[in-house]
């Protein structure tokens, strides 16, 4: 069964753009065109640079057929494999073809809420004239293992960036964050006000198969060597139960599930899952968010 959300009543002063970049997205098990549709409500238009796949996923989002959709191919380069930069160049191509006063980025495993969507245009409108918000933050919910599970750790950001003014001089290092040009030669973290809207990120509820084939497809990008991915080592203190509704959009992709996923428990905790330990612990103390944060908070 499909779920397709209806158009909100846009702005005519306001222009927004929505943006992507996607290849292989069947055979890696991506939510990619739940993705997609779950913010076309509220955009004017939707870029979309499909990199050439081994896969149907070219078809699959012309099978959208929405007039707002804008397909742009690409080839990635395959000589790029320092950081992960090619991400940036695939996640630019995309942004530089957006014509809106707002640009509206979401990845292939991400999804929004259709609750949250009036809130978010809202948002866009309300600091449309405000030249000092730069970018728009969201709340992020990393979903693990299953639909039932969540990971609470300062180790995966909370708050993230995905709408950026689109009048100002940006470019992602590596596709996750937006810097912003303020100089020639430096750049900076753009200044973001925080949405009270979440960000629902599936990436780590597709199958273990689909997330090591993926591996193998893309660590080349970071210059390493396929990683074995087992999704049981992981650290039980940062699993957290999920109890509220999901977007209807992705309610038939994802197998249904309403218990809290568990770990080996044999699993050894690392250095690294210690000092996150350490780090909730001296969050909840001093109730502050010591996750790593890629713009500068307006108040």
């Amino acid at each position: 069964m499909s779920y397709i959300l209806k158009d909100l009543k846009l702005p005519e002063n306001m222009k927004v753009s929505g943006f992507t970049f996607i290849k292989n997205g069947s055979i890696l098990g991506y939510p990619f065109i739940q993705s997609i549709q779950s913010i076309l409500p509220i955009v004017d238009e939707f870029i979309v640079n499909v990199g050439a796949s081994e896969d149907d996923t070219l078809e699959r989002i012309r099978g959208i057929k929405d007039k707002k959709i804008k397909i742009i191919t690409s080839d990635w380069n395959n000589c790029m494999t320092d950081k992960g930069y090619v991400y940036g160049q695939q996640k630019m191509i995309a942004q530089f073809n957006c014509s809106g006063d707002w640009a509206f980025y979401i990845e292939g495993d991400e999804i929004y809420h259709e609750n949250d969507l009036e809130r978010i245009r809202q948002s866009m409108l309300e600091n449309l004239n405000n030249p000092k918000v730069e970018a728009l933050a969201f709340k992020f919910k990393h979903f693990y293992g299953n639909t039932s599970t969540y990971l609470d750790s300062p180790g995966w950001y909370r708050k993230e960036v995905r709408i950026i003014r689109n009048n100002i001089r940006s470019y992602a290092p590596d596709g996750l964050f937006w810097v912003v040009l303020q100089k020639n030669k430096k750049g900076r973290y753009p200044f973001a006000k925080l949405i009270e809207a979440e960000c629902y990120h599936y990436g780590w509820v597709r199958t273990q198969e689909e997330m090591n084939l993926k591996s193998l497809k893309v660590n080349k990008y970071w210059s390493k060597p396929p990683s074995k991915i087992d999704y049981s080592k992981i650290d039980p203190v940062i699993l957290k139960l999920f109890n509220k509704s999901h977007p209807k959009i992705i309610k038939d992709f994802f197998p249904i599930s309403s218990d809290k996923f568990q770990s080996d428990p044999n699993y050894l905790i690392t250095k690294k899952d210690k000092k996150y330990r350490l780090l909730l612990k001296i969050e909840k103390h001093l109730k502050l968010d010591l996750s790593r944060k890629h713009f500068k908070l307006l108040r």
